[in-house]
């Protein structure tokens, strides 16, 4: 026995593109975006789906790479930071223009979930700015720029 892991032929769309790998089966989403399709804007932080800074969508849905296998999401829809365009690219100047990034490294995951909160509509019984708060739960920043950070993702019209 050599040591290998076994492999899984792995197909996702990311960012609006089909990608395809034979990948060590115990490849998470992270290493997939990361490593196989070079795509290093979702970041490493703490691998265990602490810190969020390895947030991206998946079929629309805010998850953690670090803790989902890529054959896990075999046949479904990624959307990573470099996919920001078109009306969600807003969210990256309304980050600028509230100061809200200091160190950057969550700034990758923080977008993303931001997104997910600009698509959906709030939870009944709370405001947008409660749901914004609820959503942004799952990403830590350790600079300490929440204020900062929920204003970008309100966006100027609050």
């Amino acid at each position: 026995m050599t040591g290998r892991a076994d492999l899984s032929s792995v197909l996702i769309t990311v960012n609006e593109r089909e990608r395809e790998f034979a990948v060590p089966t115990d490849t998470t989403l992270l290493g997939f975006l990361r490593d196989y399709c070079e795509l290093r804007g979702t970041k490493s932080g703490c691998e265990i789906g602490y810190c969020g800074a390895c947030t991206v969508l998946l079929d629309g849905q805010p998850v953690h790479a670090c803790c989902l296998l890529a054959a896990q999401c075999h046949g479904r829809t990624v959307e990573t930071i470099e996919g920001v365009a078109g009306g969600d690219a807003s969210i990256q100047r309304d980050f600028a223009d509230a100061d809200a990034a200091q160190c950057g490294v969550c700034i990758p995951g923080f977008i993303m979930s931001g997104i997910f909160v600009r698509r959906s509509a709030p939870d009944p019984g709370l405001g947008r700015e409660e749901f914004a708060r609820e959503v942004l739960l799952g990403n830590i920043c350790r600079c300490g720029n929440y204020s900062r950070i929920v204003q970008a993702v309100l966006g100027p019209e609050e």
